[in-house]
């Protein structure tokens, strides 16, 4: 990955990530990593563990931000999501996944589509 493009990666984390502590939601990790992938942000939405994939893009040529999250990676996620479970212990009432998409403007903030329990 390029560095032009890791940075658009961590500003996108960094805006969902504000986001979402606006929306209530407390963040349990950022970034949590193991040998198989990396779950870009764990989260608390009252009794709820969410796990959330952040999606940047700088503009539409290639569809929306959400659309970029395949079945493989719905895959992927949820057995990271399980390795994280195991790794920290934790057994939640309930938990969902969701996708935060960030779209830069040209002026402006950037726009924010927070789509809950995306699969």
């Amino acid at each position: 990955m390029t560095t032009e493009r890791q940075a658009v990666g961590a500003y996108g984390e960094r805006v969902a990530a504000q986001h979402l502590q606006q929306q209530g939601l407390v963040i349990l990790h950022r970034n949590w990593r193991c040998r198989d992938g990396e779950i870009d942000l764990v989260l608390r939405d009252g009794d709820t563990l969410v796990f959330c994939e952040v999606k940047t893009r700088r503009g539409a040529g290639f569809g929306t931000p959400a659309e970029a999250v395949t079945q493989h990676k719905v895959r992927k996620l949820r057995v990271l999501a399980g390795r994280w479970l195991d790794e920290t212990g934790i057994h939640p009432r309930a938990m969902r996944f969701d996708v935060v998409e960030v779209l830069p403007q040209r002026r402006g903030a950037p726009r924010v589509v927070h789509i809950r329990a995306a699969f």
